[in-house]
C-alpha cells in the first residue's frame, strides 16, 4: 500500500516557523493556535470516501524540532518543570529561562506590572513611560496580545502606578494549559513579524487536541505564603540612629516632634506592627483540562481558578481564566482552526500611603508618621477598612483560520482578535485625608483586531533544488480609550461610588462623563477622556531557496504603513536574509560523536511604530493648561483653554520613523547521542533614527523640541547547553540546562550631531555611553573640619563647610557642579541566565532552578532619605512619606559617612555615588519534590485509565545571594531606584497533584 502524504505549512501573518518546514518528511498545516496538521491521503481507497483523510496534529515544540533541523537547541521554556511552581504571570514563569531575557520584578504584590526586555534596551529608562516603549511583542497561539497604552500617563502627575487597574495583563495564561513559550529573536523571524516585534518576541502555545486522543487532566496545588522574618524598631532606635547628627552638628536642636515624648507608647512602645501587616496566606489554584474529538475534529477546553495570596497588606489576585480551541478539516482541501482564551483578574491593591497620595495627588500633613504599635496601627486599618478599591480587568482573545490547499498553492485567512477592559472604583474617607474625601473612577480598554491573508507556493526544480514562494498581506486596527473622573470634598463619607459612562448613545456618539455623586457646592471634579486609535497595514513577499540537506538561503522584503507616522514618512521598506549550513553534513558525516552540527546567520529591518499618534500631527494643540508640578489643570477660572503643548513639548515636521537593524550567527551541536545539546550566538542590533526631546529656548515657551537621530547599539553574545548528565535505566538520571548572556549597551548616536545631552534636568546622554548610565558626583568622603577644604570651594554656589561631602572637582575650577558629575553605572545588568536541574530516582524527581543577573547597580535611595530625615521631614512632599514598613532595621545595613544633614548643600543627595550599589543576585528561585504514583502496581492495575498521577512539593524563592544592601535587588524601581516601598517578593510554599486520565 502506498501513501502519498501532502502537506504544507499555513503562511499566517506570524508563521515564523512555517518558513522551515522544507526538509520535514510531512509537512503540516499549521494553526492559529501554533498546533500542526498533518493532512495524509491514502490513494488505496475512493477518493470519496471520507475515511481516506485524517488530521494529525503535532505539539509545536515536536513539530519545530522535526521542521528546523539546523537549530538543534530551542530557546523555550521547560514546561514539564515549570509547571509545579506557582508562578502567576508569563514574566515570572520565563524569568531566568530565556537566553537573553530580563525580568523585572519591582514588586511582591501580587498581580502588579512586570517588564520583560529582551537583548537590552532599545530606547530610555527615565520615566515609567520608557518602559512600555521596550516590551516585546507577546503572541497567544498567534494572536500579538495588545497591552495598555501609557498615554494615560500624560495626565498623572506621578507615574508609580498608571491610573486604572494597572494589573498585569500577562498573568491572563495559566502555565498548565501552555504547550510551549519560544523566545524569538532571529532577525529573519522577528522581521517576518513585522512592526509589532520590534523589540522581540515570546511565542506562547497552548496545549492543543490530538487525533483521536481523549484526555482529561486535573490539577491543584494548596499552600502558603510566608511572612518574612522582620527586625522591628521603634522611638528609641529611631532616637539613637538621629542623636549621632545632633550631638555633632545640632546639640541644641529640637528632634521631630513626634520622637520628643519618650512616654508616648504609639511610637516609644511596642513595636508590633508586623502582626498586622505581614501574614502566612493561604494560596490555592485548581484546573481542568479536556481535550477529545476524532481524527476529523477534535477540541480543547480548559478553565481555571486561582487565588494568588501576598503576604504583606492583605493584597491579593483572583484569577478566572476559560479556553477553548476546535480543529476541523470538513473537506480534503480545507482546514477551519479556532481558540477563544479568555480570564477576569481582580486585585486586592495595596493600602500604601505613597500609593494613595499619588493617586489622589494631595499630600496631608505628614509629621506624624503611622505608628509601629500594633493597636495604633490598627485603630488606623479600621478606617482604611472604610475605603472603597474595586480593581478589575478582563481580557477577552482569539482566533480563526481557514486554509485551503488548491494544486500546489495553499491559500489562507486569518482573523485575529483581543480586547483588554479595565475598571477601578477609589473612594477614601475624610478621616484619612485630613477632613476632605476623594473619589475616583477610571474605565478604559484596549483592542486590536487584525486581518492576515496569505498564498505559498512550492516549485521543485529537481530532487536537489527546491524553492519556496510565499506572499501575505495583513491590516491591524488598534483602539485605545479611557474616561477617568476624580474629585474632593464629597457631602458626606457615605457617597463612595462614581459611574464613569462611556457607552456610546442611540446615534453612535460618545456620551460624555457622569460623575454619578451628590453634590454640595463644594466639590471639586475633574475628568479626563482621550482615545487614539492606529492602524498598521502591511505586506510581504518571501523566497527560500534549498540545496539538498545541506543548505537554505531565505529572502524576504516587506512593505508596511502605519497611521502614527508622519505623510512623508508613513510607510517604509525594510529586507531581510537568511542562510544555514549544515557543516555535519558536508565536512563531518561519519563523525561518530557529534550528532549535528549547523552554521546560520541573518540579518533583518524591522520598522518601529510610535506608541501614540502625537508625532503623526506634526505642530498641534492640546487643552493642557498646567505647569511642571500639576501638569493637568484643564483650564483656570472653571474655563477650558487651549494651548500650545508647552509643557509636554513641541513636535515638528521631518520626524520619521525608527526601526531596528539585527545581526546574528549562531553555531549549535548536538553530541553523544544527543546527551549534549549546546548553542552559541553573537548578535548586533542597531536601533536607529529614535525620537528624543531637545533643549529649546527658554523665550519660546516650549519645555523641550522633539527631533528624530538617536542610534542605540546593542551587542552580545548567548550561551545554552542542555545536557544529560546521568542516564540509567530504571536508576538514577541528572538533566541540566544553562543559558547564559552577555550584553553591552551604547549610546551611537544623538540627534543633530550631539555628543552629550542633559535630559530632563537630572539625566545624562552621552555618546559612547550606555543609556542606562546614572549621572552622579564622585563621594571621597568627608570634610571634618574647614581646614580640610580647599579654599574658596562651593557647591553649586554654596560655600563648603565642615561636615559635608569631599566631591570631586573633575574641571579644577574649584567649583563643584553639574559639570563635575560623571556618568558611571548602569540599570540593567550585563550578564543574565539561569541553570534548570532535574535529578530523577525511579518514581522520584527533584528539581531546582537558579537565577541570575550580575553587572547592574542601584541607587539605594532608602538609605539616603534615612540618614538625610531633615530634608526628608522638612519637604512634606511624596518622597516625605514614611510608610508603617519602615519601622525595622536590616542585617546588611550599609554604615555611611555623618554628614551634616541641615548643610543646604544636601549632603546625603542621591545624585552621587556614596548611595551606588551593585545589584548583582544568585538565587535559588525554585525547588520541587514529586512521585509519580501513575507508574506504581495499584494505577498500574487501573486498566491504564490512570496516565499520571503525580504528587509534589514546592518551594518558590527560597534564597538569594546578593551583597546588595537592600531587602532584595529585584526590588528595583524601572530607572534604578531602591525606595524600599515595594512589598517584599514572598516565599511560598506549596503542595499539590496533577492528574491525567
Amino acid at each position: 500500500m502506498v501513501k502519498i502524504y501532502t502537506s504544507v505549512c499555513i503562511a499566517l501573518f506570524l508563521s515564523v516557523f512555517g518558513s522551515q518546514s522544507l526538509y520535514a518528511h510531512r509537512v503540516c498545516l499549521k494553526m492559529a493556535n501554533g498546533s500542526y496538521f498533518v493532512l495524509q491521503q491514502d490513494t488505496t481507497k475512493a477518493k470519496k470516501d471520507s475515511s481516506a483523510y485524517s488530521i494529525k496534529t503535532d505539539t509545536i515544540g515536536q513539530m519545530i524540532r522535526a521542521l528546523q533541523k539546523f537549530k538543534t537547541v530551542r530557546d523555550t521554556v521547560n514546561i514539564r518543570s515549570s509547571t509545579p511552581v506557582p508562578n502567576l504571570s508569563l514574566q515570572q514563569i520565563i524569568k531566568g529561562n530565556l537566553a537573553g531575557v530580563y525580568i523585572q520584578e519591582p514588586n511582591g504584590e501580587p498581580g502588579t506590572e512586570q517588564s520583560i526586555i529582551i537583548q537590552g534596551t532599545s530606547g530610555l529608562l527615565f520615566n515609567k513611560k520608557d518602559i512600555y516603549a521596550l516590551q516585546p511583542a507577546i503572541y497567544l497561539n498567534g494572536v500579538p496580545l495588545v497591552a495598555d497604552n501609557p498615554f494615560a500617563f500624560d495626565v498623572q502627575k506621578y507615574d508609580y502606578n498608571r491610573i486604572g487597574p494597572a494589573t498585569n495583563l500577562l498573568s491572563q495564561v495559566d502555565i498548565n494549559n501552555i504547550q510551549s513559550i519560544t523566545v524569538i529573536k532571529d532577525p529573519f523571524e522577528l522581521a517576518k513579524l513585522g512592526p509589532n516585534a520590534a523589540n522581540g518576541a515570546i511565542y506562547i502555545t497552548t496545549k492543543n487536541a490530538k487525533a483521536g486522543l481523549r484526555d482529561i487532566s486535573l490539577n491543584s496545588y494548596f499552600g502558603y505564603v510566608a511572612a518574612p522574618k522582620v527586625n522591628t524598631i521603634n522611638g528609641v532606635y529611631e532616637n539613637n540612629f538621629r542623636n549621632q547628627f545632633y550631638q555633632k552638628y545640632n546639640p541644641t536642636g529640637n528632634p521631630a516632634s513626634y520622637l520628643r515624648d519618650s512616654t508616648n507608647v504609639a511610637y516609644f512602645g511596642p513595636s508590633n506592627w508586623t502582626d498586622l501587616y505581614y501574614q502566612n496566606t493561604p494560596t490555592f489554584s485548581a484546573d481542568l483540562g479536556i481535550t477529545g474529538g476524532t481524527e476529523r475534529a477534535n477540541f480543547r477546553f480548559f478553565g481555571s481558578g486561582t487565588k494568588n495570596a501576598g503576604n504583606a497588606d492583605e493584597t491579593g489576585l483572583n484569577r478566572y481564566n476559560l479556553f477553548f480551541g476546535i480543529n476541523m478539516a470538513p473537506f480534503k482541501w480545507l482546514t477551519v482552526s479556532s481558540t477563544v482564551n479568555t480570564a477576569r483578574l481582580d486585585r486586592s491593591r495595596n493600602k500604601s500611603l505613597r500609593d494613595r497620595f499619588a493617586e489622589t495627588r494631595y499630600i496631608p500633613d505628614l509629621s506624624s508618621p503611622l505608628s509601629p504599635n500594633a493597636e495604633s496601627y490598627a485603630t488606623y486599618l479600621i478606617q482604611n477598612d472604610r475605603n472603597v478599591d474595586n480593581n478589575r480587568s478582563t481580557v477577552l482573545n482569539g482566533n480563526l483560520t481557514l486554509s485551503a490547499k488548491v494544486n500546489k498553492f495553499v491559500i489562507s485567512t486569518t482573523g485575529l482578535f483581543n480586547y483588554n477592559e479595565g475598571i477601578r472604583d477609589y473612594f477614601i474617607p475624610s478621616t484619612l485625608l485630613a477632613g476632605i474625601s476623594y473619589i475616583s473612577n477610571y474605565f478604559g480598554y484596549s483592542q486590536r483586531v487584525s486581518l492576515n491573508n496569505s498564498i505559498s507556493y512550492k516549485y521543485d526544480i529537481n530532487k536537489n533544488h527546491v524553492i519556496d514562494l510565499e506572499l501575505g498581506q495583513s491590516l491591524q486596527g488598534d483602539t485605545y480609550k479611557y474616561n477617568y473622573a476624580r474629585a474632593y470634598n464629597g457631602p458626606n463619607d457615605y457617597v463612595k461610588l462614581t459611574f464613569v459612562d462611556g457607552n456610546p448613545t442611540k446615534d453612535g456618539t460618545d456620551n460624555p462623563d457622569y460623575l454619578n455623586v451628590l453634590s454640595n457646592g463644594n466639590f471639586y471634579v475633574f475628568r479626563y477622556i482621550d482615545k487614539e486609535r492606529n492602524n498598521l497595514m502591511s505586506f510581504y513577499g518571501s523566497a527560500k531557496y534549498a540545496y539538498k540537506s545541506l543548505f537554505t538561503l531565505s529572502a524576504l522584503l516587506r512593505r508596511d504603513g502605519t497611521s502614527n507616522g508622519q505623510p512623508d514618512s508613513r510607510w517604509v521598506t525594510t529586507p531581510a536574509f537568511n542562510a544555514n549550513w549544515n557543516l555535519k553534513e558536508q565536512f563531518l558525516k561519519g563523525n561518530s560523536v557529534i550528532d549535528a552540527l549547523h552554521l546560520s546567520a541573518g540579518w533583518g529591518r524591522t520598522l518601529r511604530v510610535f506608541q501614540d499618534d502625537r508625532f503623526a500631527a506634526g505642530p498641534q494643540y492640546r487643552s493642557e493648561n498646567g505647569w511642571e508640578e500639576e501638569p493637568t489643570i484643564p483650564g483656570y477660572g472653571g474655563l477650558l483653554g487651549i494651548n500650545r503643548p508647552y509643557n509636554s513639548g513641541f513636535i515638528g515636521y521631518n520626524i520619521s520613523l525608527p526601526y531596528a537593524d539585527r545581526t546574528s550567527v549562531t553555531l549549535d551541536a548536538s553530541f553523544l547521542n544527543s546527551r549534549i545539546n549546546a548553542a552559541i550566538t553573537v548578535y548586533n542590533r542597531e536601533d536607529k533614527n529614535s525620537v528624543i526631546g531637545l533643549p529649546v529656548a527658554v523665550e519660546t515657551g516650549y519645555s523641550t523640541q522633539y527631533k528624530s537621530g538617536m542610534d542605540i547599539n546593542n551587542k552580545g553574545v548567548e550561551f545554552l547547553v542542555n545536557g544529560a548528565v546521568l542516564q540509567q535505566s530504571n536508576g538514577l538520571t541528572w538533566n541540566t540546562g544553562l543559558n547564559l548572556s552577555y550584553n553591552k549597551n551604547k549610546l551611537s548616536a544623538l540627534p543633530e550631531g550631539l555628543n552629550e545631552l542633559i535630559y530632563q534636568n537630572d539625566n545624562k546622554l552621552q555618546v559612547g555611553k550606555s543609556v542606562g548610565s546614572y549621572w552622579l558626583y564622585t563621594n571621597q568622603g568627608i570634610y571634618n573640619s574647614d581646614a580640610e577644604v580647599p579654599a574658596g570651594r562651593t557647591f553649586n554656589g554654596i560655600p563648603l563647610k565642615a561636615g559635608d561631602p569631599k566631591w570631586v572637582d573633575y574641571n579644577n575650577d574649584n567649583r563643584i557642579d553639574s559639570k563635575d558629575k560623571v556618568l558611571t553605572g548602569d540599570r540593567l545588568p550585563k550578564f543574565v541566565g539561569g541553570w534548570n536541574n532535574t535529578v530523577a530516582y525511579k518514581n522520584f524527581d527533584l528539581n531546582f532552578n537558579f537565577i541570575f543577573a550580575a553587572g547592574q547597580k542601584a541607587i539605594n535611595q532608602y538609605e539616603a532619605t534615612r540618614y538625610g530625615f531633615v530634608n526628608r521631614e522638612a519637604g512634606n512632599d511624596i518622597n516625605s512619606v514614611k510608610e508603617v514598613s519602615s519601622w525595622q532595621s536590616f542585617d546588611n545595613e550599609k554604615n555611611y559617612p555623618i554628614y551634616n544633614p541641615w548643610s543646604p548643600v544636601d549632603a546625603y543627595r542621591t545624585d552621587q555615588d556614596l548611595f551606588l550599589e551593585s545589584a548583582s543576585y544568585v538565587k535559588l528561585r525554585s525547588v520541587t519534590l514529586g512521585y509519580d504514583f501513575g507508574k506504581t502496581g495499584l494505577f498500574k492495575k487501573a486498566g491504564g485509565k490512570i496516565r499520571r498521577a503525580y504528587l509534589y512539593a514546592t518551594a518558590l524563592n527560597v534564597f538569594t545571594l546578593t551583597d546588595f544592601s537592600g531587602v532584595d535587588p529585584e526590588l528595583i524601581n524601572y530607572n534604578g531606584i531602591y525606595d524600599g516601598a515595594n512589598i517584599t517578593i514572598p516565599r511560598t510554599f506549596v503542595l499539590g497533584f496533577k492528574l491525567d486520565l
